[in-house]
């Protein structure tokens, strides 16, 4: 059995996950949550994230009842992401790993998204939505690469979604995604607000300024058009957006009208964990892959398809 620990911290989550040949031992998390109408600085998340991730490691130990002794590889986020807390994540990782004498890892964060939503639906070969608040991108693999046929040409939907959250001072608490969710649901009346497709881009800066069920549908579209392409028949979506259930709503019934399946997951597994970067890392490690101690560095900009996908036929 291979077990491998990840830690993730590109962002303002920070978590510590442990897997076992497929099985989640643990996942333990924390968030950084600022104001209402405030972002969250990378420096101070980067504090953030040092201040807890020694306590979110032994919880995770703790939580799957075992010993460093038990690990056979380390794993953390290597990138995209933002820079400080990234290296506050590294740093440990990289010190953990000579600590224990232990193999180091560095994965790809959008990459750990897709291979933890493999895991956990079972999708087989699926056209991946991957939606949070740093990254858009409609993924299939193919020839050892997950390759990236649509994206936004500007910002992120889930940043899109958080910047219109500070703007009328909605609570980041547990995320602005969430609370705008639980707002839309009560609304009765659809605003038509800019919708623009660039044959299989998007771009979310206009529809700023006016936003939910547009927002989505401009992704359905553009998932449907990657499945038309690829002949595929099912639709995994991945990302912290991706535990929006009216955004599942939406793409189940496109799935269903061509015959297809939907699979998604909840927040224990689409929000940033580091369960998702021990699976991937998991992945390379058992198809050969590890990170020299001199390459251990992170990345703020690291694309989903620069990654050699050595684990896949």
């Amino acid at each position: 059995m291979t077990v491998v620990l990840g830690f993730e911290g590109s962002a303002n989550k920070i978590g510590v996950g442990i897997i076992r040949d497929g099985e989640v031992l643990s996942n333990p998390r924390r968030t950084y949550i600022t104001p209402p109408g405030q972002g969250f600085l990378p420096s101070d998340t980067a504090r953030h994230h040092r201040a807890v991730i020694l306590t979110v490691l032994k919880e995770a130990l703790e939580q799957a009842g075992l010993k460093p002794a038990d690990i056979d590889c380390v794993a953390y986020t290597k990138g995209p992401g933002m820079g400080a807390p990234l290296v506050t994540v590294a740093l440990v990782a990289r010190t953990v790993a000579q600590l224990w004498g232990k193999p180091l890892l560095g994965v790809n964060h959008c990459i750990g998204h897709i291979e933890m939503g493999r895991l956990i639906t079972n999708a087989n070969n699926p056209t991946v939505l991957y939606v949070s608040g740093g990254n858009t991108q409609v993924i299939a693999y193919s020839e050892r690469r997950y390759r990236i046929f649509g994206e936004t040409i500007d910002i992120a939907v889930g940043n899109c979604l958080d910047r219109f959250a500070r703007v009328i001072k909605i609570s980041n608490d547990p995320s602005p995604g969430y609370n705008i969710e639980q707002m839309a649901k009560k609304g009765s009346q659809y605003v038509e607000l800019p919708y623009t497709v660039k044959g299989m881009d998007v771009s979310f800066s206009g529809i700023l300024s006016y936003i939910e069920e547009t927002l989505f549908s401009m992704l359905v579209e553009i998932t449907e058009r990657a499945m038309a392409h690829c002949g595929s028949q099912e639709v995994l979506i991945v990302g912290g957006v991706g535990c929006n259930l009216r955004l599942q709503e939406m793409m189940g019934v496109m799935c269903k009208e061509r015959g297809a399946k939907l699979f998604a997951t909840d927040e224990r597994f689409c929000i940033d964990n580091g369960a998702m970067i021990a699976q991937a890392g998991w992945e390379m490690f058992r198809s050969g892959q590890v990170t020299e101690l001199e390459d251990s560095w992170i990345t703020q900009r690291y694309r989903t398809d620069e990654v050699e996908v050595t684990w896949r036929d």
